[in-house]
């Protein structure tokens, strides 16, 4: 039976939700742009995302200022668009959502709120709720969007991308929901990983005290979690418990993701690793500029 997440906790929790949120950011954002801002290939900095796309098994990453796609171990600038993508998830074959701020002089409202893109990002349409929301963790299962608001630290889901249902207000860095059913999500909060098993209505405080920055959760007994040193553990129980894996190369983590149970990215201080063997071990596929 799940709860919902103690009221006279949730100021002192989203304080130090906050803290880890500017830290993780802090990080992210920390090196130079390089040949970024030219677009034409090159290193680059301030991930926020990544992801493969179905149609063409490319490796796409969300920066702050755009994005870009791995070709021949050089990045690439995908359409014109130069938004800051905080929140960035790979729904379908060339189907993607995002959201964030517009790039400088772009105009509109200062959060896009959700966007989405049926052409592998070539260009963005705009769905819901436009200067409402800033999604800095997005998630696609079962046909649902699952979004962290950072703005009002809210949990919300969307079924057609167009309506939103608000569910739990948590202080969370990461939300991510069960390969398998539409009522379990995970939050990665100050106190260790909290569940629901009510759609992200209500969580159950931590049963581990293990603190994850990043989840991924690509099958229902492969929950993979990253701390703010790199280091990748295994959870089998939703995490109740955790192993420890292998540390992560590169330094701190910028971004992480589960292609599927063996096929892992993640963003670090300085490049784009992928491992193929479960996070036994990391190749880097892309170094990343740093100061």
């Amino acid at each position: 039976m799940t709860v919902p997440f103690p009221r006279r906790r949730l100021t002192a929790a989203l304080q130090v939700a906050a803290a880890l949120a500017a830290a993780v950011l802090l990080v992210a954002c920390g090196g130079g742009t390089s040949t970024e801002d030219s677009g034409q290939g090159g290193q680059i900095s301030h991930v926020h995302g990544l992801g493969v796309n179905p149609a063409d098994n490319a490796v796409y990453i969300a920066t702050h200022h755009g994005l870009f796609r791995i070709e021949q171990g050089t990045a690439r600038l995908v359409g014109e668009a130069r938004d800051d993508f905080m929140g960035f998830t790979v729904a379908g074959p060339n189907m993607f959502l995002a959201s964030g701020h517009p790039a400088p002089g772009a105009g509109g409202p200062s959060n896009v709120g959700l966007i989405e893109s049926t052409d592998a990002g070539t260009t963005w349409h705009q769905r819901s709720l436009a200067g409402q929301a800033d999604f800095h963790a997005l998630d696609y299962a079962h046909g649902t969007v699952y979004g962290y608001d950072a703005t009002a630290a809210t949990l919300r889901t969307s079924t057609d991308k167009t309506t939103w249902d608000r569910r739990a207000r948590i202080a969370a860095a990461d939300v991510v929901a069960s390969p398998a059913d539409l009522t379990s999500v995970l939050a990665s909060t100050e106190r260790g990983v909290a569940a629901s098993t009510d759609g992200g209505r209500s969580f159950a405080p931590p049963r581990s005290s293990a603190v994850q920055v990043f989840l991924a959760w690509p099958a229902m007994t492969t929950l993979y979690g990253v701390d703010r040193a790199g280091t990748l553990s295994m959870s089998a129980d939703t995490g109740a418990t955790w192993t420890r894996i292998s540390a992560i190369p590169g330094g701190q983590p910028q971004a992480f993701t589960a292609v599927d149970a063996h096929h892992l990215l993640a963003a670090t201080t300085d490049g784009i690793y992928e491992s193929r063997d479960a996070g036994v071990t990391f190749a880097r596929l892309l170094p990343l500029a740093t100061d």
